[in-house]
């Protein structure tokens, strides 16, 4: 119960820090609380975020993996600006992700600047997060319901390498439905990106 007390009081100092609200706390865990264990990522400036309790709030959750170099991830950054446009008003939380141990804090924040990404960062180079979310691409999402259910993963619409303004926006799509309170497709297709990149071992 105590450690349960502090990591409380640290989502809600970190979620102030952020920006995001959060709400009051409950005595009960949820009923998913075994499908998304505490994960504790720094953003780029080093203080440690737990992205499913700072966004219990919302409607849906939403992780949106990146990398800097690697040019089909950078192409979605518009999308992703789009995106956070049309649902962050509706509480959806957005989550950008970096995976890859070689994206630095110093590079993800310029990346983020760069092209303009209106979305809060984490680093993930131990891959906690990845495995929760089965994700294995950049770019690559990941979408879960209020109560922490994973709904979506897959790529962010059918256009493939190169942009094409009249794809599928499957992504767009999923958030649509669980926004709503629905389901999001069952038909869900794999990305089409760079790979994530493994640390090495010592």
């Amino acid at each position: 119960m105590a450690r349960t007390t502090v990591s409380a009081a640290v989502a809600l100092l970190i979620a102030a820090a952020l920006g995001v609200s959060l709400p009051a706390q409950s005595s009960h865990a949820p009923a998913s609380s075994a499908a998304t264990p505490g994960i504790a990522l720094k953003d780029p400036d080093g203080r440690l975020v737990d992205p499913f309790l700072a966004a219990e709030n919302s409607t849906a959750i939403v992780f949106l993996f990146a990398s800097v170099d690697c040019p089909v991830s950078n192409r979605y950054a518009p999308e992703v600006q789009r995106l956070h446009a049309a649902f962050a008003p509706k509480n959806v939380a957005f989550w950008l992700i970096y995976p890859n141990p070689g994206d630095t804090p110093d590079a993800v924040r310029a990346h983020v600047k760069a092209f303009g990404y209106p979305v809060h960062a984490l680093l993930d180079p131990g891959h906690d997060l990845v495995k929760v979310t089965k994700v294995s691409i950049t770019p690559e999402a990941a979408v879960f319901t209020s109560t922490k259910a994973l709904a979506y993963h897959g790529r962010l619409d059918a256009s493939g390498r190169k942009s094409d303004p009249d794809a599928a926006r499957e992504l767009f799509e999923a958030m649509s439905a669980v926004a709503r309170g629905g389901r999001a497709p069952l038909s869900q297709t794999p990305s089409i990106g760079c790979s994530i990149k493994w640390r090495a071992p010592s």
